[in-house]
């Protein structure tokens, strides 16, 4: 699949799947629950979700695609992008513990 950024330029789709990928997993995996757990009804707290992940998705794709600049994207080291992922490893795996644990104490 090719992407293009508001000039026409290619732009790689990974991170953009990646994101939604990961908006998905979490938005309408917890989201119903703890909807449910608010007292909304199933639906409605599907609805809510499928809303909220349409939102992130269309960030998303406005961030890492329609905005993009691949010519800017060798500015940051390797090591640096690197670094980054690997402190967001940790953040990611705190941020699920922290939405399980509510569900699973009550």
């Amino acid at each position: 699949m090719h992407l293009r950024n508001r000039q026409g330029s290619h732009v790689d789709p990974v991170p953009f799947f990646v994101v939604v990928g990961l908006a998905f997993m979490v938005l309408l995996s917890f989201g119903p629950l703890y909807g449910q757990a608010l007292g909304l009804s199933l639906e409605i707290a599907i609805g809510l979700s499928a809303a909220l992940f349409a939102v992130v998705a269309i960030g998303a794709f406005y961030r890492q695609v329609w905005t993009f600049c691949p010519e800017t994207a060798g500015c940051v080291p390797s090591a640096v992008r690197a670094e980054r992922l690997f402190y967001l490893i940790p953040i990611l795996t705190v941020i699920l513990i922290a939405l399980a644990v509510p569900l699973v104490v009550g």
